[in-house]
């Protein structure tokens, strides 16, 4: 498995078409009975994932203060320093809006047990949000490299022909060298004039 990082202007929009399995029909130097031997390769074209965020509205946070029990004498009963917030959150896995409830009373600082308060309700969304983040880029790259089943494949590499086929617009070039040497431009091309009129006719549906 090889990973790598491309930039570039609308280097996305470009690659994103290389996304599949590739088929590759060749004769080895090692083969004696000139047989052709076939291979495939999956592919997958992601954009860059963006530094994740929580966005929380902490206009939405209702607190309480309440007169906190435990050890500590009796400073820790005179003073509300205690502090309860509800959350109003849209669960990313169900949808649903759930309230989230957090209580602090670990120290005899109100302030203090507000701030430890908000900092855990940032961390528990971090956590849930980050991984439905997470497990979509896994879900999204799966459906990307496909089965890595031959029959699915987006593209045949045909060397003793010198031929290139992408089997999803029918396009066939036969400068396989170029080809390998990165002029692909043309190709490109008609798989985006492709895509625009696919576009265009679920417009007019």
């Amino acid at each position: 498995e090889i990973d790598f990082a491309v930039e570039g202007e609308n280097v996305y929009g470009t690659l994103k078409y290389e996304s599949g399995v590739h088929r590759v029909q060749r004769v080895p130097a090692t083969e004696t009975q000139g047989r052709m031997h076939t291979s495939a390769a999956t592919v997958a074209v992601l954009p860059e994932a963006d530094k994740f965020e929580v966005n929380i509205n902490e206009g939405d946070i209702k607190w309480d203060t309440f007169r906190s029990s435990g050890a500590g004498g009796q400073n820790v009963n005179k003073v509300e320093s205690g502090v309860r917030l509800r959350y109003p959150w849209k669960n990313p896995n169900t949808g649903e809006v759930e309230e989230i409830l957090i209580e602090c009373t670990e120290t005899r600082d109100q302030p203090k047990n507000k701030e430890r308060a908000l900092s855990r309700l940032y961390t528990y969304i971090y956590d849930h949000e980050h991984q439905k983040y997470i497990d979509d880029i896994a879900s999204r790259r799966k459906t990307l490299v496909s089965t890595g089943d031959r029959s699915a494949k987006i593209r045949t590499y045909n060397f003793p022909q010198g031929r290139v086929t992408d089997h999803r617009i029918g396009f066939t070039t036969h400068d396989l060298q170029g080809f390998m040497n990165g002029d692909i431009q043309e190709m490109i091309d008609a798989l985006t004039v492709a895509e625009n009129a696919e576009k265009l006719k679920e417009t007019e549906l």
